[in-house]
């Protein structure tokens, strides 16, 4: 099962044709998937109080945590779509690793730092108007080991269509060719 988790508010994005050519695919090839749509499910990224109440315990009262965490825990694979906002991930995207991946769940602290997920691959793809180089940093450096492969969500590969809004339709349409090879 590859669980695609979609974080763009706008279904006429570049974004959205990224997750429509990914889900054609796999429609395509009969291959199992889900997609967690953030913006679509009105997913909420804040902690509320009550949510905080318990999170030290490992747990959540959001059905929609619930409902994410049970799609992680029948997933193989996971893909990441998002636009890279103010050199980092959207609000919404980070809000979902801290509401979803929790304590007892995504991770434990026996015998030190202990991932739990096993999920053997994953694709980030992001969307950007500068350079993808400037953000290797953050995607590369610190997201894809931080808060990917210290839950278990391992083997991870990224592309980046950089110059989205202001690029071409022909280099937009190759990424897109690029993200269907690769997933």
């Amino acid at each position: 099962m590859v669980t695609i988790v979609f974080s763009h508010p706008w279904h006429g994005s570049f974004n959205k044709a990224i997750l429509d050519t990914i889900s054609a695919k796999f429609e395509q090839q009969n291959k199992a998937y889900q997609v967690i749509d953030l913006p679509k499910d009105k997913f909420n990224p804040s902690f509320s109080e009550a949510e905080l109440a318990v999170y030290n315990q490992g747990k959540a009262i959001d059905p929609l945590v619930l409902k994410y965490q049970e799609m992680l825990n029948k997933s193989d694979e996971a893909i990441f779509i998002y636009p890279i906002w103010w050199g980092t991930m959207p609000a919404i995207l980070k809000g979902f690793f801290d509401k979803v991946l929790l304590q007892g769940f995504a991770f434990s602290y026996e015998n030190g730092w202990t991932p739990l997920l096993k999920i053997g691959r994953a694709t980030v793809i992001t969307t950007s108007e500068s350079a993808g180089e400037i953000f290797k940093p953050f995607v590369q450096d610190y997201f894809i080991p931080n808060m990917l492969y210290s839950v278990g969500i391992n083997n991870a590969t990224w592309l980046n269509c950089e110059h989205t809004s202001t690029g071409t339709d022909e280099m937009r349409k190759d990424f897109l060719k690029k993200v269907e090879a690769t997933v």
